[in-house]
Formats: structure tokens, C-alpha cells, sequence
């Protein structure tokens, strides 16, 4: 077993877990956090993205042992319970950026991601260049990609971005 210690979502965490445990199981299982969702185990769906000291990363195969010492934000973790929406998350729900959900936390995790990256003036070739490793398999994207730019210019005027 191996003890482990991290911030979560601004809260402090420990668990003693298997060495080989992914942090999604973590996150999921241990600590109950069901919004970063399984959808593929091989890092090619995208529904399991987290930030890792605020840098997106797929929770399917990242070892819960790498997470050790650092910081994790989940979907949960974007706006405080009882808080507005985050304005990525408003966005999506504004534009209609999902259907079934399933993909919706991970690509939400991802924008915001992208647009620490990459700035709040985001063209539609580089949103849907940027979601190359997030599958939807509901809708044609064009939701989601006018949700982004959205979530973008809103996140500029926001204190929660």
C-alpha cells in the first residue's frame, strides 16, 4: 500500500491505496468525486480529464501516486457548492454544448484548460484542434465548439476563471 496526500478540488486529502491505482479510481471510488467519468481506460476519450497543478490531464492513466504532493481540480471543483455556474460550465449549458453528459466534464475540463493556454479569442479550427483527444459520441461538435468560444470571452470578465 502506498500513502498519498494531495489537494483536491482546495481540500486537503490522504488515502492508503494500492500503488497501481489510476486517479480516476482514486477520485471516483475513494473519494467519491463521480463527475470525472471512465470512458475508455486507454487515454483516448477524453472523459476522465483533470487538472494536475493546473494542467489538463487524462485521470485514466495517470497513477494516483504521480498526483502525491500536488493539486487535482475536478468538474466539481469549478464552482463552489452553492456558487453560479463556472462560466465554461454556463456556457455549455447556454449553447446546448452537450446531449447525454457523459463527454461534458472532460471537454468542460479541457476548455478551461485551453484557455489558460491559449487565450479567451479562440477560433473554431484551433477549439476543434484542441479537442482532438476528446470524443463525443452524441452530437457533431458544433455545439461544443460554439460553447467553447463562448465560455472563453465569458471567462475573460469573470473572477472564477
Amino acid at each position: 500500500m502506498a500513502k498519498i496526500s494531495m489537494i483536491v478540488n482546495g481540500n486537503p486529502v490522504t488515502g492508503n491505496i494500492d500503488p497501481r491505482t489510476l486517479l480516476v479510481q482514486f477520485l471516483r471510488e475513494n473519494l467519491r468525486l463521480t463527475g470525472t467519468h471512465v470512458g475508455c481506460d486507454t487515454s483516448q476519450c477524453g472523459a476522465c480529464v483533470v487538472h494536475l497543478d493546473g494542467k489538463a490531464v487524462k485521470s485514466c492513466t495517470t497513477l494516483a501516486v504521480m498526483a502525491d504532493g500536488h493539486e487535482v481540480k475536478t468538474i466539481e471543483g469549478l464552482a463552489a457548492d452553492g456558487a453560479p455556474l463556472h462560466p465554461m460550465q454556463e456556457a455549455f449549458r447556454e449553447h446546448h454544448g452537450l446531449q447525454c453528459g457523459f463527454c461534458t466534464p472532460g471537454m468542460i475540463m479541457t476548455a478551461v484548460d485551453l484557455v489558460h493556454r491559449k487565450g479567451h479569442d479562440l477560433s473554431d479550427h484551433l477549439i476543434r484542434e484542441e479537442l482532438e483527444g476528446n470524443l463525443c459520441r452524441c452530437t457533431g461538435y458544433q455545439n461544443i465548439v460554439a460553447s467553447i468560444a463562448a465560455g472563453a470571452k465569458a471567462m475573460e470578465k469573470s473572477d472564477l476563471a
